[in-house]
């Protein structure tokens, strides 16, 4: 995978984070040309001459590297080593975009750690969406060799110092010290990985719900061509013509199915539609110079590129749109238990009076109720810190791991409904138990 700081998609982020993929780097042109501003540039510069925060105005010189070691703190459980893995390229991407003003060989230290297997040791919570300074900071310990970096695979816990000596380091200096941790890159990591998996899930869905509309016989007719040119959405288009594509039964006598199947493409291609949007303002930045300051054009530019707002609303958006797509699926659950429309026993039971797959409807509801808290937007909240100098807060990196822990519920959910679906058309095996059933979906839909 070639870096070049302007191609990284959220697809490669998660071959990059669980494929193994390894990472060659296309120039370092731009990152040299922003070091060699930083470098001749005199007067006061933030983070370089001055303290940082409240502090902006405290002439200091040579505090880059306290700077790292006050702010290598953070707390709750391990960060998992394919997310920390997932930040890293996304921080080498940046800096080869240019603007940041760290030593170029910064980013060859941090090719060699992804593509040998290191990873800083990194903990859950300590950013608020305006820059992921705790987790870049102690990577920046890490490329010091003052914190040991985690190896796959891990060395012994007795192990002594010379068990890291195989492993990236950099002489990182005061003036690389900002610049190095002034970037959102784990909270971007993060985002693109809930992108992309949660995105193999909404396309999965499609399937899941052809599986319903036939167990059912629903009604095709509300996907009809002359139905979405009557309304151009395009993600309802695109989802309807998916549909066609893939159903093949006669019209059904009903006239009107309920909104689980009526209203799929509307729901559902909503929902794709903000998937495509989060998407591409997640790429944007994931390839964008969001340094403070910048340095461009022979000066440093002291700027606001670090704020998550438009990542925060984009995926406040996207979870919200998970809630109404998974709601659909539990309804056509729900339907797939009544046997008016599938005539079959309620439940899809095998025999009278027993309670068949009912469990799958309380399954499901409790993925949903988890999905629905997820769903709560952090945009409506903010933060002030550092004496009042730093007053509003993105809180982006909150919807990001919220976003990454959607996946799950919402997977379950899907695995009732195609659980429920197979069941309808294909009568269950003998003495087959139901949990079985579930787990196959489970692995049927599972993103890897």
């Amino acid at each position: 995978m070639e870096l070049d700081g302007a191609g990284l998609t959220c697809a490669q982020v998660h071959e990059a984070a669980y494929g193994g993929a390894r990472v060659t780097i296309a120039s370092l042109d731009r990152a040299r040309a922003a070091w060699a501003t930083a470098r001749e540039l005199t007067g006061p510069v933030y983070g370089r001459s001055t303290g940082v925060g409240a502090n902006r105005d405290v002439v200091v010189a040579g505090a880059g590297l306290d700077l790292l070691r006050s702010h290598a703190i953070a707390a709750g459980p391990p960060v998992p080593p394919a997310r920390a893995r997932a930040m890293l390229v996304v921080r080498l991407n940046q800096l080869l975009s240019g603007g940041s003003g760290v030593d170029p060989a910064v980013c060859l230290a941090l090719a060699r750690a992804i593509n040998h297997g290191y990873t800083p040791p990194l903990h859950t919570y300590g950013a608020i969406g305006t820059g992921d300074l705790t987790a870049l900071a102690t990577t920046a310990l890490c490329l010091l060799g003052e914190l040991p970096w985690r190896h796959d695979p891990a060395p012994p816990a007795d192990a002594s110092p010379t068990a890291f000596q195989g492993a990236p380091r950099h002489p990182l200096t005061s003036d690389d010290a900002l610049p190095f941790i002034s970037s959102g890159a784990a909270t971007l990591a993060d985002a693109a990985l809930a992108c992309h998996r949660l995105g193999h899930l909404l396309d999965a869905a499609m399937d899941v719900a052809v599986l319903s509309f036939t167990a059912v016989d629903a009604s095709a007719e509300p996907l009809a061509a002359v139905v979405q040119e009557a309304r151009p959405q395009p993600g309802q288009a695109a989802v309807a013509a998916r549909l066609r594509g893939l159903l093949a039964h006669e019209p059904t006598p009903r006239v009107q199915d309920p909104y689980g199947f009526r209203a799929f493409a509307q729901v559902h291609g909503a929902a794709l539609d903000i998937l495509g949007r989060a998407v591409a303002t997640i790429e944007t930045d994931l390839n964008a110079a969001t340094e403070n300051p910048l340095f461009a054009a022979s000066l440093a530019w002291h700027n606001g590129n670090f704020h998550s707002a438009p990542v925060a609303l984009a995926l406040d958006a996207l979870r919200a749109a998970l809630v109404q797509t998974a709601q659909l699926s539990i309804a056509r659950l729900a339907t797939l238990m009544d046997p008016a429309y599938t005539a079959r026993l309620p439940f899809l039971a095998d025999r009278p009076g027993a309670s068949g797959a009912l469990i799958l409807e309380y399954v499901a509801q409790d993925a949903l109720a988890g999905l629905r808290h997820l769903a709560n937007p952090v945009t409506t909240g903010t933060a002030t810190i550092s004496r009042g100098v730093e007053d509003h807060a993105g809180f982006a990196t909150q919807a990001a791991r919220h976003a990454l822990r959607c996946v799950e519920p919402l997977e379950i959910v899907l695995a009732c409904e195609r659980t429920a679906a197979l069941r309808a058309l294909h009568a269950p095996a003998p003495d087959r138990p139901l949990t079985a059933d579930l787990e196959d979906s489970r692995r049927a839909l599972s993103p890897g």
